[in-house]
């Protein structure tokens, strides 16, 4: 049982084991401008839109300069609402704008532009981090789930966080539903992926079946 587990793991990652982060071109590392990235591509993807379109959306905005807290501040309302329309962003583009432009304040207003110092607030307590995450304009409960699924890839104290997301996925493909036997599946730096993996298993039936497939061709 354990080895089919962890051959599970193994393909599901294999599969599926690409972050969002990763998706949106972002080098995530513990500095001020991709971890600001990483709170953008947040919420986006906590709007009730396509991870795809999300994802898109955020290569926009970076691609047009809005890679900072300050950039983003500064760009006019129009200039983010065109940028999330050429990833065809539509239906919540003009409410996103301006919770972009809102989020961007919060940031330099209560964090000086470095999320850094958000973490370092927080200590090694996820609860708090999350509740600290919770007050961005846009991010919410789900989306502070989603960033610090992602950023534990670099703040590795958290590590291991796993949400219901990735739980959801676990369950479709018969994992463990404890986040320590479930971590064990796989090595401390494929963890963000195999999260990732999962959760793209929690929301698309397809997926599961091939990881399963795969598996079954392997044993």
């Amino acid at each position: 049982m354990a080895d089919r587990r962890r051959e599970t793991a193994r393909a599901a990652v294999k599969r599926y084991g690409r972050t969002y982060a990763e998706e949106a071109g972002i080098r995530l590392s513990d500095r001020p401008k991709p971890l600001y990235q990483l709170l953008v591509l947040t919420t986006l993807l906590s709007t009730r839109i396509s991870a795809t379109i999300a994802v898109a959306a955020a290569r926009q905005l970076f691609a047009a300069g809005y890679d900072s807290p300050e950039a983003m501040r500064d760009a006019s309302w129009q200039d983010r609402v065109d940028a999330l329309g050429r990833a065809h962003y539509k239906r919540y583009d003009e409410r996103t704008s301006t919770m972009l432009g809102h989020s961007a304040e919060f940031c330099l207003e209560h964090w000086g532009g470095d999320l850094r110092r958000l973490h370092r607030e927080a200590g090694r307590d996820a609860r708090l981090l999350r509740r600290l995450l919770d007050e961005f304009p846009g991010i919410g409960p789900t989306g502070a789930d989603i960033y610090l699924r992602e950023v534990q890839a670099v703040w590795t104290d958290l590590a291991p966080f796993v949400d219901r997301k990735v739980f959801a996925g676990a369950k479709r493909l018969d994992l463990p539903a404890s986040a320590e036997e479930l971590t064990g599946l796989v090595g401390p730096d494929e963890l963000p992926r195999f999260a990732s993996a999962l959760v793209r298993v929690s929301i698309d039936r397809k997926a599961a079946d091939e990881v399963r497939a795969e598996v079954t061709a392997r044993t």
